[in-house]
């Protein structure tokens, strides 16, 4: 790719690009980022012009040659890109809180990422990237995109399943999170060789194994958990609830913190109604520290990455994002923990699924390790379930087809009656109205069934 280094992140007015571009600064000697562009949409313009002076200052302050670029033309930003990052929020965090609240209205749990939430989140954006997909393909087809747009693996799943474009990496900070979590519980040093054995799929990964220097160390780390003298929760949006000794002794996999969701439904909603009553959820809580977070990018005597991004949750996005462009640059053949089609490497899920799992990362992509080819059979039940919902999400996106979107509901295990779908369905379709080109004809449908 050349001494020079070309990257475009789209939502570049993201609150967390200064997390972003301190990662590229920190790594500048082995990955020269010459060229950063910050895209974003006409609504974005404002936070897009803060981002792009504070940026400015933490590269002054750096030292380094490289130049930082805001514009609201994507096409024009795309000429001559290696990279392209995608952080976006369709409807901003005003659509998120529609995608807690809403379902929540009907006693159902609101999370962006699971259940209704994460089928609307999902709906919004899959039309969005699938834009950028044809955009670089087009433009500069032999650039990389790095996603870290959530639903990650629903979008990653619609991309493999619904274009012909295969450059492209779906990337979480959850597994980062998890692997930080053993490095500090293990008391490791930076000498010390970890390799984590992870699988399933976006926001549904379990480790199955932990190696040191070559030795495992799982059944350490899982007797710790298991008998509550550790938690393993590293996601700060998500209330810390242990997993049940039993359920971790039985499965024997560490599993992330989302699967409280699936493993503790009752628990977490009850969680979720008490802060939705109380008049608040967590888009509320990220909007006011998004808030703060801007009023302090605005200072001109900032330069660095401020301390209270970590409030906003993300934490080792930057690690996550940018050692992944690290290793497909450089050739590294690293390990890394990723979204991408596994093309029958697993040999008991059907070959066309993306997952996330532990790859190998070079100039040519992505890897899965030889240490994992079969899912284990204890959770393969809830990973087809959840994979069946993927499917039929990336498929409601792509169609606006008002069944398909009941179907995907359905297929949810986040939701228990087929009428309170359609309910769902109905009004959150037109809560979010404006994201949905898509469904304008069915949008038409509901509006006059809706007056009759």
């Amino acid at each position: 790719m050349g001494s020079k280094l070309k990257i475009v992140t789209i939502g570049g007015g993201s609150s967390y690009t200064p997390e972003l571009l301190e990662g590229f600064l920190k790594r500048y000697h082995e990955l020269p980022v010459t060229e950063l562009w910050l895209v974003d949409v006409e609504e974005g313009q404002e936070k897009l012009d803060i981002i792009h002076a504070l940026c400015e200052r933490m590269i002054k302050k750096a030292g380094v040659p490289m130049q930082v670029y805001k514009t609201l033309d994507r096409r024009a930003a795309l000429q001559g890109a290696d990279f392209v990052t995608t952080q976006l929020r369709v409807g901003q965090l005003k659509a998120r809180e529609k995608d807690e609240r809403i379902p929540l209205s009907h006693g159902y749990l609101g999370q962006e990422t699971n259940g209704a939430g994460g089928l609307f989140k999902g709906l919004r954006t899959i039309p969005v990237i699938i834009d950028i997909v044809n955009d670089v393909q087009e433009i500069c087809p032999n650039a990389w995109i790095i996603n870290f747009t959530n639903p990650a693996g629903m979008v990653t799943e619609a991309i493999y399943r619904h274009t012909n474009f295969k450059r492209f990496i779906g990337v979480c900070n959850i597994p980062i999170g998890m692997k930080m979590f053993i490095t500090d519980v293990l008391q490791l040093t930076p000498q010390d060789e970890l390799k984590v054995d992870l699988f399933g799929l976006n926001h549904l990964v379990f480790i199955r194994d932990v190696l040191v220097n070559g030795e495992s160390r799982f059944d350490e780390l899982l007797e710790g958990i298991a008998s509550g003298t550790l938690s393993a929760n590293s996601v700060r949006n998500i209330t810390d609830l242990a997993f049940n000794e039993g359920l971790m002794r039985s499965l024997r996999l560490i599993p992330c913190s989302y699967l409280l969701y699936y493993f503790k439904p009752k628990e977490m909603l009850a969680i979720e109604m008490g802060e939705y009553y109380k008049g608040g959820t967590r888009a509320q809580v990220v909007q006011k520290v998004e808030q703060q977070l801007f009023e302090l990018y605005k200072d001109p005597d900032l330069n660095v990455k401020p301390k209270e991004l970590e409030l906003r949750g993300g934490a080792y996005y930057s690690d996550a994002a940018c050692e992944v462009i690290n290793a497909i640059h450089n050739n590294k053949h690293t390990e890394h923990y990723v979204n991408i089609p596994h093309t029958g490497h697993i040999d008991n899920i059907p070959s066309d699924w993306c997952i996330e799992i532990t790859c190998t990362l070079g100039h040519d992509g992505a890897q899965p390790t030889p240490r994992i080819t079969h899912f284990d059979e204890q959770v393969l039940g809830l990973i087809y379930t959840i994979k069946g919902f993927e499917v039929a999400a990336s498929q409601a996106a792509i169609s606006g087809n008002f069944n398909d979107v009941q179907l995907a509901l359905n297929l949810s295990p986040l939701i228990h009656s087929d009428n309170d779908a359609e309910l769902l369905a109905r009004e959150m379709l037109l809560a979010h109205e404006k994201w949905l080109p898509n469904f304008a004809a069915t949008l038409r449908d509901l509006k006059v069934s809706g007056e009759k």
